[in-house]
């Protein structure tokens, strides 16, 4: 509270209409005092109590270095409970956390921290110090920088140790961003999504009565907590009093140790990895027996138990980084791949008249409601596209089926997907066109062999009078993006097809081999929820 009575009184007032996160860990060290809320990726274990007042020190880490409400903070580190306590830190001071990928490269990390213009950017040193250095050298940012897995006085630690664990309980409003989520590429540059504690903890209400996320659950964070895939799950645990474990990044072996040791029941687990833990465990040396699969893979399916929650002839499920994750729900019996719309948002869909379409025809996915982000950090006319006449518009295209469920068909835009990650074609070529011998750059997924999707051929226009090899742009291209961002194969051709002034990609994939673009921006193959 402040020391001016009157705007006492006003906060007060909105304090009691109003839930946060922090306000979620206050009760929790009340109504699960004993309860195990984290277990570390070192082991240790912290119950609700600890853990709030460790949230509290780090809160007054922020408020000693100027972070308060709308200021960023960005973690570049991999998986850790600590950057849990930065979210919580984070809902009880009104500042934003943006967690980055890690894997990308130095020109991606350094372009997010000047876009976000954090007030402390958290790193690790661990395996990231070569990457974190060169970042550093290219846009420092006047940030704080704090070590978390570092010693001494000005490491995340020392830092706590010297911090108060009171907790002031200020009013902050639950609307704000709490989350900064960087999307793919889609314009040739990241955006970042701004999403609210409301929104993600209806969002995560939602994803937890549909999964039977409750106090007993035990949640294994393996998957990359820079995808709110990860995260929802992560926040909805702790909602509902359950237990959070880390591990640093998808490793077999951390994987099916966590698993055995901690008898966790849920984790999102993708390809490639959800094959390496099934040849790493092929002879049954971990007991995996407490995580909860659904129907797919048979290797799979031998070491685990099957889901009680999932029903037989479920549909997908459709969303985005955008609506906060999931905007509908997995649905039995009906007509659409993707389910119908969640329960805290409404979804139509409309023509190119802005009108909405009949069941049955195409027409653009638009939604709104609680969990929609306030919109694009520092994106103001992308903003005014993606938001306007009270909807968000995704840049998706859908069909409302007859009995009222939904199928998700394709991104308006083009969109690659190599495994787990979505990629936009306009980021790569973009890369590309950066190389002093490229004129112009077109880029597009050819099926790929296996199970993972497409990969990535680029068809490049070298400017005359230079040259360039194949290898060359490869390794321009592992300079300055992430490894499943650059292209498998380049080709060269004197001139790439043109439409409306601009590339035609449809050319390009009949005379490349374009194809298999995804059906599904979402975990369609979820092992775990």
């Amino acid at each position: 509270m402040t020391t001016d009575p009157d705007i006492d009184i006003v906060e007060g007032h909105l304090m009691i209409h109003s839930l946060t996160f922090g306000d979620v860990l206050r009760q929790n060290r009340r109504s699960h005092p004993r309860q195990t809320a984290v277990v570390s990726d070192t082991g240790e274990r912290l119950t609700y109590p600890e853990l709030d007042d460790r949230v509290n020190r780090l809160a007054d880490v922020f408020r000693a270095s100027g972070v308060s409400g709308g200021d960023r903070v960005v973690w570049l580190g991999q998986n850790s409970h600590r950057l849990l306590e930065c979210v919580l830190a984070a809902a009880k001071c009104g500042a934003v956390v943006c967690p980055v990928n890690w894997q990308t490269e130095a020109d991606e990390l350094a372009f997010v921290i000047d876009d976000a213009e954090p007030g402390i950017v958290f790193w690790q040193s661990s395996e990231l110090e070569r990457k974190v250095a060169a970042v550093r050298e290219r846009r420092d940012g006047g940030a704080r920088w704090i070590q978390h897995d570092g010693a001494g006085a000005d490491s995340y630690e020392g830092l706590l140790a010297g911090a108060s664990a009171h907790d002031p309980e200020g009013y902050v409003d639950p609307n704000e961003p709490l989350l900064l989520m960087y999307t793919g590429a889609f314009d040739g540059r990241p955006n970042g999504a701004l999403l609210s504690q409301t929104g993600i903890m209806l969002h995560g209400l939602v994803v937890a009565n549909q999964t039977g996320i409750n106090e007993e659950y035990v949640y294994l964070n393996c998957g990359p907590m820079y995808r709110m895939g990860v995260l929802w799950n992560t926040l909805a645990t702790l909602h509902l009093g359950g237990t959070n474990v880390f591990v640093p990044r998808a490793d077999p072996e951390l994987i099916c140790a966590a698993v055995e040791r901690y008898r966790c029941m849920g984790a999102l687990i993708m390809e490639p990895t959800l094959s390496a833990v099934i040849a790493f465990n092929e002879h049954a040396a971990y007991d995996l027996s407490s995580l909860r699969s659904r129907p797919g893979n048979a290797g799979w399916s031998a070491m685990t138990t099957p889901d009680p929650h999932h029903r037989p002839n479920s549909s997908s499920q459709y969303g985005q980084t955008e609506v906060t994750g999931l905007i509908t729900t997995a649905a039995a019996g009906v007509a659409g791949l993707h389910g119908r719309p969640s329960p805290v948002a409404q979804l139509r869909l409309f023509g190119e008249d802005g009108r909405e379409v009949a069941p049955g025809e195409i027409g653009e996915i638009a939604v709104r409601g609680p969990q929609i982000m306030t919109g694009y950090h520092r994106r103001p006319e992308l903003n005014g596209r993606r938001q306007h006449d009270g909807w968000h518009w995704t840049n998706d295209l859908g069909r409302r089926e007859a009995d009222g469920s939904i199928t998700f068909l394709g991104p308006r835009g083009r969109l690659i997907k190599s495994g787990i990650e979505n990629i936009y074609p306009a980021e790569v070529e973009a890369c590309l066109r950066r190389h002093p011998a490229v004129a112009d750059a077109g880029v597009i997924g050819v099926p790929a062999a296996d199970a993972g999707g497409q990969t990535l051929k680029a068809i490049v226009v070298v400017k005359p009078g230079m040259t360039t090899t194949p290898d060359e742009l490869v390794r321009h291209g592992l300079e300055h993006l992430a490894g499943y961002k650059v292209p498998r194969e380049v080709r060269f051709a004197p001139a790439l097809p043109m439409k409306n002034a601009g590339i035609d990609y449809e050319a390009l994939d009949r005379e490349h081999g374009g194809g298999g673009y995804p059906g599904s921006r979402l975990f369609t193959t979820m092992t775990g929820i």
